[in-house]
Order: structure tokens, then sequence, then C-alpha cells
């Protein structure tokens, strides 16, 4: 998992985008393997995948034939095989770039969202040099530029409905199954999700108004199946917050309207899993699991 600095960087990149932050550190965790950078003579760099077959389309005439002697370029996919290394997949990158920058640039994934460089006009990048520069400010420049992807590809829906196979094919391409893509995800939510809801909320402290998510809609759940009925639109309203405090009051909580660590563990507590399944079930409402 990442490292706790991470983890809050990427918390607040999500509560400013209005999204459940286990589902970003989970694309993250699955893309990177939570790591956020690699030293590279001395400098922190993003991580980086170079990718030879799209080298090769790039080029042409005598540029394509350097490339392929120096085994940097060829037609075929995964032909040109990646270091085990960032140091070294680094020094591939400056070797391709010796021969053609743009062209290079444009062959990397980048970053904790792997994100391709061939995509900086699509993105909204004036070049590929701006994709990178965003790539190489930290992790939160690889969070906005992973962020600007699942947008701009449509993925956003996909990703808060947990619906991990239509998420994986749009990010992760047409062969995701074979990686086993979505089950990596759906196990990377899990334990984000469980590790935030253990500590309060995570770093980012009590489900509030104006909160928005899945885990909105978790929380949602549990008041409805409990007979405080809210729309389990994933939106922390008035009426969800009207509905929170009356699960307080009744359980002679702090009535403050925010749905912290004793709160969510009272309304676990209040009513078995099968229960809140059965309710859900003839309620005909969408069931969203991250909490269970």
């Amino acid at each position: 998992m990442f490292a706790r600095d991470a983890i809050e960087t990427i918390n607040g990149m999500a509560r400013r985008h209005a999204l459940d932050p286990a589902l970003l550190l989970a694309v993250a965790q699955v893309e990177s393997g939570g790591r956020t950078h690699a030293v590279i003579d001395g400098r922190a760099e993003p991580l980086i995948r170079f990718e030879g077959h799209y080298f090769d389309r790039r080029l042409s005439g005598e540029k394509r034939e350097t490339a392929r002697r120096e085994g940097l370029a060829a037609p075929q996919a995964g032909a040109v095989a990646n270091p085990r290394g960032q140091g070294e997949r680094w020094a591939m990158l400056a070797r391709a770039a010796a021969i053609d920058r743009k062209a290079a640039y444009e062959s990397v994934s980048w970053g904790a969202g792997q994100v391709m460089g061939a995509h900086w006009s699509w993105l909204g990048f004036a070049d590929v040099e701006a994709l990178v520069a965003e790539a190489r400010r930290g992790l939160s420049g690889q969070m906005s530029l992973m962020l600007r992807y699942i947008d701009k590809a449509g993925l956003r829906v996909a990703l808060e409905r947990h619906d991990w196979r239509a998420f994986a094919r749009g990010y992760n391409g047409p062969g995701y199954a074979g990686n086993r893509y979505d089950a990596k995800l759906a196990r990377a939510y899990r334990s984000y999700a469980a590790a935030l809801w253990a500590a309060g909320g995570g770093e980012l402290g009590p489900l509030r108004p104006g909160d928005r998510g899945a885990r909105v809609a978790d929380l949602q759940v549990l008041l409805s199946a409990q007979g405080y009925p809210v729309a389990v639109d994933g939106v922390f309203g008035p009426l969800t917050r009207q509905a929170v405090i009356r699960f307080q009051n009744d359980r002679l909580l702090a009535a403050d309207g925010l749905a912290g660590r004793e709160s969510i563990a009272a309304l676990q507590r209040g009513l078995p899993l099968g229960a809140i399944v059965r309710r859900l079930w003839h309620s005909g409402k969408r069931f969203f699991s991250g909490l269970f």
C-alpha cells in the first residue's frame, strides 16, 4: 500500500474531485504497486514504462531502422522488454530520446496512473512536453494526469458504480481479463476502503454534507436498512444529514450530523449484513459494497 504521506495527497485530490478516495487509491495501487516515484541520478522521477511498439509507429526511415537495431522499437507489442529497474528504464528512455525526443516521450506511460504520453493532445496539453512536466511535478501532478484521463475517457461513472469490468476495459484495454485487472482493482478497493473506515474515514475525517461517492452511498445503505430511509445516490445532502442526526439522537450519540467512526460503528453493529442485503433487494436499490 501507499505510504501515509502519499495517501494524504491522494485523499486530498479525491476530495477536490468529489470522488471516493479508496477508488483513486485502488487505481493507482494497481497501476504502480503503491510506489510514487523512483530516484534517478538523485532526482525523484515518476515511474515509467517504455512501449517499443508505440515508438516504432512514430518513426520512419533511418530513425526507425536505428531504433530497431538498438532494440528500442518493434512492430509487435511486447517485443521490446522493459528492464525491471526504473533506473534502467530511464536509461532506455534517454537512448530513445536521442533518436527522437517527441516520439520517445509519447511512447512512455507516465506516473502512478501510467498514462501514455501519446494522449497529450487528446488530454488537452499543448504538447507532450507539457504532459511529461505534469507527471514530473510530483504525486499531485501524476494524480491530476490520471484524473484527467479518467474524466476524458468517460470512466468516472463506471468507477463510482464499482463496475470494475467496464472501468478495466476502458482504462487497461480489451485484454484486461488476461491479467485480471478488474479483480485486482476490486481487491485493492476493498483493502483501502476497509483501512480508511477503520481509521474513522481515514485522513479525511468523518463524512460530512457535500461529500460524494461510493462511501456516502454505503452510509445511505446502512441508514436506510435501519429505518432511516434516504436515497442511495452517493450525495451527502440535507436529507442524509437529517437521517444521520436522527440516528445519532436515537443512539444517544453526539448529534453533529457527521458520519465519523463512532456513528459508522454503531450503524454497522445495528443490523446484520443479511438483513441489509434483503432490505435492499426488496427495495430495488443498487447495493454499493465498499464497506463489506
